[in-house]
């Protein structure tokens, strides 16, 4: 078995579409009477099918649950939230974790919870290249050791 889509239920099939165009660059792979899959593997069902199919009605906002993105260009990444079309609310804006990974939380226009960070390899090259050893590069990121040294050997 695998894992095929992730399914998010929407008010506004259009504005989800632009949302997810505009910040992460997805893209329509098929567009159909209230149901939209994007790339990535993201669908968007229109609330009132998804309620239909249920026969229960949606809570929007619950923090249950988040789609997670990787970005390395994190402050490229907050720029183009700041000048982005829409009004972008913050879950929390860019912070660093203890490990070092760099990431931003947000909520699309349907209040889904969107974490968008650096992809650990990024971090630990972030590291290496700051000078930290590889054994204090696999500390500082809670990596295995053996994933810092071929990390560590290995060009981007």
């Amino acid at each position: 078995m695998k894992l095929k889509n992730m399914l998010i239920v929407v008010d506004d099939i259009e504005l989800s579409k632009k949302f997810y165009k505009e910040l992460f660059g997805l893209d329509i792979v098929v567009d159909f009477d209230g149901n939209v899959i994007l790339t990535e593997g993201l669908v968007l069902q229109d609330r009132k099918i998804w309620e239909k199919f249920l026969g229960r009605e949606v809570t929007y906002g619950h923090h249950d649950a988040e789609l997670y993105f990787e970005e390395n260009q994190m402050d490229a990444f907050v720029e183009r939230l700041k000048n982005s079309s829409f009004e972008i609310q913050y879950v929390n804006p860019l912070m660093e974790h203890d490990w070092g990974q760099r990431v931003v939380r947000i909520y699309d226009p349907d209040m889904h919870v969107i974490e968008v960070g650096e992809t650990m390899e990024y971090v630990a090259r972030r590291f290496l290249v700051q000078g930290l050893s590889v054994e204090e590069t696999a500390a500082k990121t809670q990596l295995p050791l053996s994933m810092v040294e071929l990390i560590a050997t290995t060009s981007e």
